[in-house]
């Protein structure tokens, strides 16, 4: 009976041994760094170095953020190290990985039930800078919560978890703890990413924080202020000549340049917003020179979206991306359901305080974009009233005009992309050269 006892003893021992190895495993595999070597869907090895994981956030650690991390192609023990924000809310990092500025990029082939395929770049700013593309808020990507209870995401929440994530991230990645920083993104990213450097910036004066090598931020077609950003569509739809100078004349006099926030008693107002918006319906507001696709078509250009669905959903992609089980179901680009509370309505202060503290900037835009047009951009940077140092100008590319530019006093750089659109995505290749010029501290 002794003996019974005795050996039902070790087997529980033993039992809740393997039980502790077993949650030690998960909490190491939640928090692991896989380096990639190989993805399905691209021909031989990568050229350059991957890494995928999971950072923990919160007290219990209870939200896990998946990032992409490639390192320069130059001299990444040198060379600055950017974050990579997407818009939305709600879009994965994928869309900066595959389609904007990172060394991968979907072919366009008719989809036919295999795997679709990836191929190399030539514009990714992983040539001079290391990037993590990170998927956020939780719910984003694969990105997720391991609980359901959680602070529903908002704009001010996120940059304090973003920051949360750097400084984790750099606690574990210590040989990029002095590279120069930068925060960047596009879109929505306008509204979260001048708050994350303005929260960096503070952090870095806590006791008990080490301090983030943070130098400056990066910004495309950014979202920035609701008034500001709608107010300038109509004016920029008159400038393209989407709409007539009768119509446009007629607006600015009825509704007095407020189209957004209408009083519902000027009926004749809003009457001619309605005029506008069957002027612009057949558009590709993102682009204005594509066309607007209602089938994903090989030749429509949000094809490269629903293959690269294809691609995040395969069970081989997700293995060699090193991708918890249990994170998420179907993988979407873009989240734009998720629960969010957008509470900055208005990212003007906080590009003043980061002004305030020194730290350089660069706000470009497509110049073919009706969601943000560079109109507004322009706007806003103007109420800054920072002097100008370096006057509007053409940048170019060899003996072309790839955008025109202007720099102000408080290390802010703005510049044009001629013929592009709301991301890099349409002109890649021209932003990129943009990028390399201001990064390296180059005159555009």
């Amino acid at each position: 009976m002794a003996n019974n006892n005795y050996i039902s003893s070790v087997l529980k021992s033993l039992l809740v041994l393997l039980l502790h190895l077993v949650f030690l495993n998960q909490q190491q595999n939640a928090e692991s760094a896989s380096t990639v070597k190989f993805l399905p869907g691209f021909e031989g090895p990568l050229l350059f170095e991957l890494e995928t994981g999971y950072i923990g956030i919160g007290k219990e650690e209870e939200l896990q953020l998946f990032y992409y991390f490639i390192k320069s192609e130059r001299n990444p023990e040198e060379d600055p190290l950017l974050l990579w924000l997407s818009g939305g809310p709600g879009c994965s990092s994928i869309s900066g990985l595959l389609y904007e500025n990172g060394p991968l990029k979907m072919k366009l082939d008719v989809y036919n039930g295999t795997l679709p395929s990836l191929v190399s770049t030539t514009y990714s700013w992983t040539k001079t800078s290391s990037i993590i593309f990170l998927d956020q808020p939780v719910g984003t990507g694969f990105s997720y919560s391991r609980t359901t209870q959680f602070n529903k995401p908002s704009d001010s929440g996120e940059a304090k978890r973003i920051h949360e994530f750097l400084q984790k991230w750099l606690g574990k990645h210590q040989e990029f703890s002095s590279n120069p920083f930068y925060v960047a993104g596009d879109s929505y990213s306008g509204m979260v990413v001048p708050a994350t450097v303005q929260e960096i910036s503070k952090g870095n004066y806590q006791c008990c924080n080490p301090p983030i090598n943070l130098q400056g931020y990066v910004l495309g077609n950014p979202v920035t202020d609701y008034t500001v950003d709608y107010n300038h569509r109509i004016p920029f739809a008159h400038g393209m000549a989407l709409i007539s100078d009768e119509l446009y004349e007629s607006l600015k006099r009825v509704c007095k340049g407020d189209y957004g926030h209408v009083d519902p008693h000027n009926t004749e107002c809003l009457k001619l917003i309605e005029e506008y918006k069957k002027c612009i319906s057949r558009l590709y507001r993102s682009f204005i020179l594509y066309p607007l696709c209602e089938t994903e078509t090989p030749n429509c250009y949000i094809y490269r979206y629903f293959l690269t669905t294809h691609w995040a959903n395969d069970a081989a992609v997700r293995e060699a991306l090193q991708i918890n089980k249990e994170s998420i179901g179907e993988w979407v680009r873009c989240y734009f359901g998720m629960p969010y509370t957008n509470d900055i309505k208005s990212s003007i202060p906080y590009h003043v305080n980061n002004s305030i503290s020194g730290y350089r900037s660069l706000i470009f835009s497509g110049d073919h974009d009706l969601e943000v047009p560079f109109l507004a951009t322009q706007a806003w940077i103007r109420s800054l009233n920072y002097s100008v140092i370096d006057d509007w100008r053409p940048w170019m590319i060899k003996y072309q005009i790839g955008g025109y530019t202007r720099t102000y006093a408080n290390k802010m750089t703005f510049a044009t992309i001629k013929g592009g659109g709301h991301t890099p995505e349409y002109k890649p290749d021209e932003t990129f050269i943009m990028f390399q010029r201001w990064i390296n501290g180059q005159p555009l």
